[in-house]
Formats: C-alpha cells, structure tokens, sequence
C-alpha cells in the first residue's frame, strides 16, 4: 500500500506545466480492449495555466480551468480539452496578466488606471474568481463546472463550449459552496456552504437543488436551504471541502483551519492578499462533529444540538457515511492536526527536486484514513462509558461531564507521508449505505503515484503503480450486470512523461486493480483534481 517509487527524476513537475488547448479531438492509441459498456464520456477538471504573460499563478489550485473528455465509441477512445471560458480566464488572455485574484495569487490593479479609478474600484468590493477548475457535476440536465465560490459554470459537455456564468447568491442565502454535492438517485443535489445566519453571526447551510423539472424551468432557481448548522465561532467560519450523507442524515465536520472574515473584507483589496492569507488555524478548538435529520417533513432537515468533539484534523474528502442500528458511521480522509494542509500545495514546493519535496512533506499533517461513529440515542446518565456497540469498529464516543461527547476514531489506513486521496467508492449503489470498498489516489509526499483500493471492513489493500508514472482519482464504473460492489472498472487520467506517449486513460479492474486497457495520446496532460463519467 505504501508506494514502492521514489522520483529522483521529477517526472511529476510536468504536470504543473501550461498545455495549449486542443482545436479538435484527437484518437487515443487503445492497448487491451476496451469493456463494451464503456459508451460515454470521463469529464476531468483542473488546472491548464499556470501563468500569464509574465505573471506567474502560485498555488496549486490558482491555474486556469481546463476541461477534458475521453470519449468511448465501439472499442475506440479520443481525447479533448478546452478551457473554461470563466470571466477570470477571459480578462486574463485579453489583458495578458492576472486580473481576478485567486486562491493563491494576487491581482494587481490595472497599471493603466489613474488613482481616482482605482479607488472606485476598490469601494465596489471585492471580485470573487469563477476559475471552476475543481470539479463537474449535473444539475437537472445541465452540466456544471465549479470551484468553490458562488459562481458556477455551466457546460456543454459534448463540445466542452462555456455556456453561462451562475451566481448561486441570487438563489439562495449562500457565500460559496462546495465542489462535492451529493446527488440522489432521482438527481437531487444537496450541498452546503457558509453563509451570514442569525444576528450577523456565521453558520453553515445545506442546499438542496430539485431534479429535472417537469416544466423545463431551470432547477437552480428552486433550490432551498434545509437546515443550517451553527458556527463555534462568530466570525470565522471552518474552511468547509466536503461533507457526508446518510439515508437519512447529513454529517458536517466543522476542523480548526478558519477563514478570518475580517481579514477577508478589509485587508484583502489593499495590500496584495488572496484568499490563502485570510487562513489561520485555531490551535485550541479542535474538530466539532454536526449532525442534523435530512428530512423531516416537507422538505426540511433538523439540527441535532449534541457536542460530538474530536482531536484537530484537516478534512477535506468524505469517503462514504452511513448508518447501523442506532449509530452514523463516518470514513473521512483525514490530516492530523490543526496546520492547513494547503499551505503545503504551492507550486514551488510541488515542483521542487524529489529530496526537497520529501523535506518539506516531512513538515506537513500526516495522512490518515480514519472511521468516526457518531451514537444518536444519548443519554446524560452514561457519562465516561463508550457508547458505540457496533461489533466491527473500535472507534468510541465517550460522554464527558460537561455534557459534550468525545470521539476517537478507528484507524482504517495509515502510511508515513502516503495519502489515501480523492476517494471514490460505487456510489450508485453503496452511496450513504454500508459498503467494503473504497479506491483512491495515492499520494506519496503530495505527489500523486499510485492507485489504492481498500477494503474498509478487513483492511486488506491492493495497488496499481509503474514507474514514473502519475495517475490522477480513479472514477468507478459498475458493470452493468454487476453483482458485487466492486464489479466494475476503475478510469484514471495518467501521466509517464518520460513515455512515448506521455498521457493516457488507464482502466483497470475494480477487483483485482489489473490493467484491463489503456488509451494513449501524443498530447501533454497536466494535473485534474475530480471529474465523473458520463453514461
């Protein structure tokens, strides 16, 4: 499980390189055959510039959206990428320079502008970056490319063609969500972001976005908030990245890394900040766990108020949440500690020399696939016992005298410095539901090395890995006539530049990881973070 590889030669620095985008598909060259229900299309998102003009982006999530498409056609797979026409990417090219700040990377003020102009400028606020380079998912039957902000990006997903801008504020009462919904099976979407809530203090809402709308009217305009999860602290929201959903709850895992709001609204047009400076980790907080009901009536969720406390962790993937006999069950990706694990994700760190990128992971949180379970039927009696007895974990929850609940989790996966990252699981079938297996990117120092199925029940793992070689999240596709959860393919975008060929679409078999084909082209590919396929 732990990687086999060192990378003296650095290979993985071109995957933070610019690629220019392509004017038509071009075919992949197809080793192994390609599984016939393979009809539609993987859609991946990341970042394809890395710098304008001169002016360089800093951080790995700063780049300009590319979008790409491995098509699957009776047997055959081509390749395509466009970049996301978002308003940020647009004004960049036309002014050859960095207009619109982004997460690490600050945009100077138009030289060319007199001081009076500027300072109008600055009274208008803040403009908020649309660069969707994290994800794509559907709402209704359109497709949307997103970042975490509250912009989004509607896609055509056949021509990769930008076709609208969204600004979720005008739907709902939101400052920004995230770039991983849940999506039910009839296509509702559930998502949650930070929002102003009572009395001008912080809190945390759940979206809910309706299916396709029998009319044709746009769901979007029909989403509702749900329930609202309180802040622990009035003016620093938590840094929110994902969240979990059972059948019937919502799971939010409020960390210590918090955005200084008010570092946000007042430093941030005057002296050169971005988004990263308005971190900071609360040293003391520690992680609150929040539960509330998903549903109950009309449409409406329930904040449950008890204190679930656990140690300080990063979080930025949930795994997969669900419930059993009277208990949540949640397996996140975690980082132990309270250091914002981004503050490890510049560019310059990414691109160093093999010895120097160990160095600095050798700083960095440690990597950990943890499983925390969460009792619902409390009682104030039971204090300093463990309530969890569920038979398969070890994980407790222990009741403390003020009344606030203690959680220490099972760990299901733990490796110096090697990341079990990006999860994927069957989600059609086992999402919010007991399930075995989850599959993930390996990371191994931050650098992105290996494929990783683990069994979460027995612990057992199996690996996909060569040599120079940088894969990217595994998506799973269920066979059609599947039986198991784990029958099916497994589809990730790799990088070998030192090959022939220095990208290819790789599928393996969910089963037993063994390369089943793989699709190469002639064309640089950098880094994608998510993506889904498309039946």
């Amino acid at each position: 499980m732990v990687s086999r590889f060192e990378h003296p030669a650095g290979g993985y620095k071109k995957i933070f390189e610019t690629v220019e985008e392509l004017s038509e598909p071009v075919p992949a060259t197809v080793t192994g055959r390609i599984p016939s229900f393979l009809k539609g299309s993987l859609l991946r998102l990341g970042p394809g510039l890395f710098e304008v003009g001169d002016e360089p982006f800093y951080h790995l999530f700063d780049g300009q959206a590319l979008m790409h498409k491995f098509d699957f056609k009776n047997g055959q797979v081509t390749y395509f990428n466009k970049y996301v026409k978002t308003d940020a990417y647009v004004r960049a090219i036309t002014e050859k320079r960095v207009v619109i700040t982004e997460f690490g990377t600050f945009a100077y003020p138009d030289p060319c502008k007199n001081i009076f102009s500027r300072f109008f400028t600055y009274f208008k606020g803040v403009e908020v970056t649309d660069n969707c380079l994290v994800n794509v998912y559907p709402i209704g039957e359109d497709y949307y490319a997103v970042t975490e902000t509250n912009y989004i990006t509607k896609v055509n997903t056949d021509t990769l063609d930008t076709l609208k801008k969204v600004d979720l504020c005008n739907y709902v009462n939101i400052n920004g969500v995230t770039a991983h919904p849940h999506i039910e099976r009839d296509g509702t979407v559930f998502n949650i972001g930070n929002c102003m809530g009572k009395g001008a203090s912080l809190a945390y809402n759940v979206v809910r976005i309706p299916p396709t709308q029998k009319d044709k009217s746009d769901p979007i305009e029909k989403s509702k908030v749900v329930v609202q999860f309180p802040s622990a602290e009035r003016f620093k929201p938590s840094y929110v990245h994902s969240f979990g959903m059972s059948e019937n709850y919502f799971v939010f895992v409020e960390t210590p890394v918090k955005i200084n709001l008010l570092k946000f609204l007042s430093a941030w047009s005057i002296r050169g900040s971005n988004y990263m400076d308005c971190f900071e980790s609360n040293e003391v907080l520690g992680t609150l766990f929040h539960i509330a009901r998903k549903d109950i009536g009309g449409g409406q969720g329930e904040y449950i108020d008890h204190k679930f406390r656990a140690a300080p962790i990063n979080l930025f993937h949930h795994i997969n949440t669900y419930e059993d006999n009277g208990f949540i069950v949640a397996d996140v990706c975690t980082w132990k500690g309270f250091e914002f694990v981004y503050n490890y994700l510049w560019l310059a760190n990414l691109r160093s020399n093999w010895e120097e990128v160990k160095k600095a992971a050798m700083m960095a949180p440690q990597p950990e696939v943890r499983r925390y379970v969460i009792p619902l039927d409390i009682h104030r009696e039971e204090q300093g016992k463990n309530l969890i007895c569920l038979p398969y974990t070890t994980a407790t929850a222990v009741m403390r005298t003020d009344g606030t609940i203690w959680l220490e989790p099972e760990v299901l996966f733990s490796g110096p410095r090697q990341a079990f990252e990006f999860p994927q699981i069957n989600y059609e079938k086992h999402g919010g539901k007991n399930y075995s297996y989850a599959y993930a990117l390996g990371l191994n120092h931050f650098i992105p090395d290996r494929i990783i199925k683990l069994n979460v029940k027995t612990k057992e793992t199996w690996v996909w890995q060569e040599p120079d070689s940088y894969p990217s999240e595994p998506l799973f596709v269920q066979t059609p006539d599947g039986v198991d959860e784990d029958d099916g393919v497994l589809l990730t975008v790799v990088v070998s530049p030192g090959a022939q060929k220095s990208g290819y679409m790789l599928i393996l078999n969910a089963k037993d990881m063994s390369e089943i084909a793989r699709a190469e082209v002639d064309c640089p590919i950098p880094v994608t973070f998510h993506g889904m396929y498309k039946k």
